[in-house]
């Protein structure tokens, strides 16, 4: 009895229908990618440089009282004044004076607090007795970030009698942002030729080599024009463009290598040019939908962080893997169905271009297979060799110090440091409800100024140091209203610094004479940061492995394959946070990733970003090569030869793929911002030993050892996946 012919997949439907209209496909991109590009012309100055802090926190609530009750922020400023001569000179101070009349009158400033206009307190004059410090306060709904740059590009460096050097964390957000905006045109000038050289060996011939562009394309514009929309709901951050960029090129090669490495692949067999789209796309483009489904889950899982510096990241992410597939899914089989074997046309390379049946990567895979264990053994031990200098992980955070040296904003707060007891330009703000007394406020200051980095108190009434009353607070006016005292408190280390965070804790705990203590300031919002990402990983990590688990499942049908790939995925970032630890915390390497400030730390968003952005990665090469194998063991071939034959087709594309993406990341080595480095280099560090260690190695190697078992499932779970998998029907 002969066998019912098998009905189209949607995905061969929609293959002939691309093939059929192709014509009307390519101007349909024409006109998609134009008005994307219309609309995401317009992000960048929608971009904003913070969105480090919890809005959800004790400091965030701090800070909204602060500026709805006393009408006052952080300041945005720090300015230190510098004379020929002694600080209280008849020279010095005119000039002052009329530096400070200056500042003032510059738009967005709200206050102005300075040495030589309020009574000539000794917490704003210098340690050289030169230096004199102002203190700069934005307007109620200002741009603290504009305004910073405003008073920087007027009054840093020079003016007549004085020499001005502006800090704060206003000045030190506009330096960051300047620089990544900058960074980001390096970043692109260096790998994009780069990349343009190595596509032409990869794809073998110049005409392949230009459509990886084309789905790159359509997906930076298409999500600058989403994120031009989320800008007009949400706060959007500036670091999210390093993303969009690199993420958008990296897609558009990997998903347009593996889809015309299996159209030639079909054309060598014998398909005409209809039938090989056709089946590239039921097979290549079924994984690239996938793929990249499984990338946009993976990467929204970062929304669940409060920062919106980590939500610009979901954002971005979600919206290239969509756009990456939108474009390789119309374009790349319309330009297939067009040019047919002129494909292959300004042939680089000698010989056929499609790929073969046998050659060094089935041999790699067949060497390690026939030893197993000891292979499993020995990549299993690089890998915790690797991830060991994560035993000694500190996390911090973004300040001055992940600026270079010599710029201007780090220079002017190593200056003002130096010079300064206090840092007056970070206070740690207590505010009190319902105090007791005067007197009881005052008693509290006394005790609290005894603790460990406090420099001094002021209450509304006075100013305490090291437990004695040094007199009354001349700053003190309107410190008190309705049942709330503020109570400023002076710390002697940065306050993005672990010592800083232990005295935000020690304030918090300490007996107050009030019904509630509320802590906030600079180093709270770094504490308070740091808790919000550590304290929302967990379900950031169950999200992406129950992604994890259902995706593959659904795709295989097997129990053991989706939690190896999970098992593998955890090794590899493991040995990625090792690196990042070894490399930026210990200060090595610096020949490779240039030079930066050591802080003894790792930026804890750049950890977070880049463990789920090598994750989503590596679940794309991971569905590369699973699809593969699948395919083969389909076929009716034992494990050994699927995993062999499954590594000779997709090893080549996974490590070409994962080098130019590498590429990419690794420019962002250029960048002047350490976070941004750490970015670059662990993304690219995590894909390049996830593409050829992990692959090469430890996926064969586990797959022999378990034979059989890798497709094995209950019969229940056999019938859940027949209904809802996703199969070739």
């Amino acid at each position: 009895m002969s066998q019912s012919p098998r009905s189209p997949t949607l995905f061969e439907r929609y293959a002939r229908l691309v093939v059929r209209r192709r014509k009307a496909f390519l101007i349909g991109y024409v006109v998609l990618v134009l008005a994307l590009g219309a609309i995401g012309v317009q992000v960048l100055p929608a971009l904003k440089a913070e969105g480090f802090n919890d809005p959800n926190t004790q400091s965030a609530e701090v800070a909204r009282l602060l500026e709805q009750d006393f009408d006052t922020r952080q300041p945005l400023a720090v300015i230190g004044a510098t004379g020929a001569g002694a600080i209280d000179s008849a020279a010095t101070t005119k000039a002052a004076k009329q530096l400070v009349k200056e500042i003032a009158a510059t738009p967005g400033v709200g206050a102005v607090t300075s040495y030589w206009t309020s009574g000539k307190p000794d917490e704003l004059r210098g340690r050289d007795d030169r230096t004199g410090e102002i203190l700069v306060y934005g307007q109620r709904g200002t741009d603290g970030i504009v305004v910073a740059k405003t008073l920087t590009d007027r009054f840093d460096g020079k003016q007549g009698a004085l020499t001005v050097h502006v800090a704060g964390f206003g000045a030190v957000f506009n330096a960051v942002d300047s620089r990544v905006r900058a960074d980001l045109a390096k970043a692109e000038m260096i790998a994009v030729p780069i990349t343009l050289i190595l596509l032409l060996f990869v794809f073998g011939s110049l005409v392949a080599a230009g459509l990886p562009f084309l789905v790159a394309l359509i997906g930076i514009l298409g999500s600058f024009a989403l994120l031009f929309a989320v800008t007009q709901v949400a706060d959007v951050s500036i670091f999210a463009l390093n993303l969009v960029t690199a993420l958008g090129l990296g897609l558009g090669i990997d998903y347009a290598l593996l889809m015309i490495s299996r159209f030639r692949e079909e054309l060598r067999r014998g398909a005409i040019t209809e039938d090989a789209v056709v089946t590239t796309m039921r097979t290549a483009g079924k994984t690239v939908f996938i793929s990249g489904i499984t990338v946009a889950f993976t990467l929204a899982s970062l929304i669940v962080f409060p920062q919106y510096f980590l939500k610009s990241f979901a954002y971005a992410g979600v919206a290239v893997s969509l756009m990456a597939v939108l474009g390789a899914l119309t374009i790349i089989p319309a330009m297939l169905a067009l040019l047919g074997p002129n494909v292959n046309r300004v042939k680089l390379l000698r010989g056929d271009l499609a790929p073969r049946d046998d050659g060094a990567w089935a041999r790699i895979a067949r060497t390690t297979m026939r030893r197993p264990l000891p292979y499993l053994a020995l990549g299993v031990a690089v890998m915790l060799v690797l991830a060991y200098p994560a035993m000694s992980l500190v996390v911090g955070q973004i300040d001055d110090r992940a600026l270079p040296r010599d710029d201007r904003a780090a220079v002017s707060s190593k200056y003002l440091n130096e010079r300064f007891p206090g840092y007056d330009g970070a206070p740690y703000e207590v505010l009190l409800r319902n105090p007791d007394s005067t007197a009881a406020l005052t008693g509290y200051a006394r005790d609290i100024s005894k603790l460990p980095g406090v420099v001094r108190v002021a209450t509304p009434d006075t100013i305490v140091i090291k437990g004695d009353v040094l007199g009354p607070n001349p700053q003190g006016a309107g410190w008190f209203k309705d049942d709330i005292a503020r109570v400023v408190v002076i710390g002697d280390m940065p306050p993005r610094d672990d010592r800083g965070v232990a005295l935000v804790e020690a304030l918090r705990s300490h007996p107050a004479p009030a019904t509630q203590v509320l802590v906030g300031g600079l180093a709270a919002e770094y504490g308070d940061s740091n808790d919000g990402i550590i304290g929302n990983t967990w379900i950031v990590a169950l999200w992406i492995g129950l992604t994890t688990l259902l995706i593959i499942f659904l795709y295989t049908g097997s129990v053991l394959l989706p939690f190896k790939a999970l098992l593998l995925n955890v090794l590899s970032l493991a040995a990625t946070l090792g690196m990042l630890v070894w490399v930026f915390q210990e200060g090595h390497l610096q020949w490779l990733t240039g030079a930066y400030v050591i802080t003894g730390t790792v930026d804890l968003s750049s950890i977070a970003l880049v463990a789920v952005l090598a994750f989503a990665l590596s679940m794309d090469y991971e569905l590369f090569l699973l699809s593969r194998i699948k395919e083969e063991h389909d076929a009716g071939h034992d494990t050994e030869d699927s995993v062999a034959f499954g590594l000779q087709r997709t090893g080549r594309i996974i490590t070409a793929a994962a080098l130019l993406i590498a590429i990419v990341f690794a420019s962002f080595l250029s960048s002047g911002v350490t976070n941004i480095k750490q970015l670059g280099f662990g993304a690219a560090f995590a894909i390049l030993i996830d593409a050829t260690l992990v692959r090469s190695v430890l996926v064969p190697t586990f797959m022999r050892v378990a034979g059989e078992a890798n497709w094995w499932a209950p019969a229940w779970l056999r019938r859940i996946h027949a209904r809802i998998g996703i199969t070739e029907e």
